[in-house]
């Protein structure tokens, strides 16, 4: 159910955000770890910045969501980005996570699974992110699944991405999405990507190329008991992806040299994004920019033909 008081004291939203979800209006939530561990200061605030111009420009209100002193945040600040930005102290949110970080009253930036949580609690219905989370390869061992998967299964959602990050197996994690039941839907791309690269080598189950019909798919997958949210993916633009071959090279030595020196959990992940970074010679970074705005976009796309439907525009289920 979403939280209709938005006054209560948990949550404190931007007046855009309050506006917005008031009237029924189309918004997009945000995660802000990309903002917090995803680049370093001053790029993150202003990628965070253009991300959030981006979602604008194609139609909706977009809701960065965090949690600061003690509260969830639904439509950060520049000032409060600026903070999560520079803090040394921020914790990395997942959906485990929010309310201890709530109680301890430390700074949180969410993850997409946290957002989600948190969107859906709210009544935000669409959710933007570069790439998901996934099955960690040697998952058949570690068991090392990441909670965005779950938390697909938990809420009622349209969630975009550029498929799962490269470092991630994506055959297993398309096989754990449709034993959850959890559709996918290519948005006018007929591979499931990989975040910095365009093609995973596995096909998107399905296909769809118009904003309305993906949000008509997602408004009957509910109707007719499906469970859990819809999952949307939209590749990297071509112009920006990376090879494949060349990330995968420099993924395998980073995730040597994070079993040598015994980093393990989630720090991982961010230990080898830098490390495919800094193997690149920053080129990963700028395709990361690349990908989040891109699916910044096609979220907004479709959230605005999500809100026109709820008010029913003709062609409405």
């Amino acid at each position: 159910m979403p939280d209709t008081d938005r006054t209560a004291p948990l949550f404190r939203f931007s007046a855009e955000v309050a506006d917005t979800l008031a009237r029924g209006g189309p918004i997009v939530a945000l995660e802000s770890n990309v903002v917090a561990h995803g680049f370093r200061y001053p790029d993150n605030v202003r990628i965070a910045l253009e991300v959030e111009d981006a979602v604008r420009a194609a139609g909706a209100v977009p809701a960065t969501i965090a949690v600061l002193d003690g509260r969830v945040v639904v439509g950060a600040s520049t000032a409060e980005l600026e903070r999560l930005a520079t803090a040394s102290d921020v914790a990395k949110v997942t959906s485990r996570d929010i309310a201890v970080t709530l109680v301890r009253g430390v700074p949180g930036a969410t993850s997409i699974a946290a957002t989600m949580a948190l969107a859906d609690r709210v009544g935000i219905a669409t959710v933007a992110s570069a790439g998901l989370g996934g099955v960690h390869r040697g998952a058949q061992t570690t068991m090392d699944i990441s909670a965005d998967l779950t938390e697909l299964a938990r809420t009622r959602l349209i969630v975009v991405c550029a498929g799962v990050k490269k470092i991630l197996d994506a055959g297993l994690t398309l096989e754990f999405l449709e034993t959850q039941g959890t559709p996918v839907i290519g948005y006018r791309y007929d591979r499931f990507p990989a975040f910095y690269c365009r093609d995973s080598g596995f096909r998107a189950p399905a296909r769809l190329d118009d904003p309305a019909e993906i949000a008509r798919a997602a408004a009957l997958h509910l109707r007719l008991g499906g469970s859990g949210s819809v999952l949307v993916t939209h590749p990297i633009p071509e112009a920006d992806a990376l090879d494949g071959d060349r990330i995968e090279a420099a993924i395998t030595a980073a995730l040597a040299r994070a079993e040598a020196e015994r980093i393990t959990g989630p720090a991982v992940t961010t230990f080898v994004l830098r490390a495919v970074d800094a193997a690149t010679g920053g080129d990963a970074a700028a395709a990361n920019r690349a990908v989040l705005i891109s699916t910044a976009v096609a979220a907004a796309e479709i959230e605005a033909a999500r809100a026109a439907l709820e008010v029913g525009v003709p062609d409405a289920v």
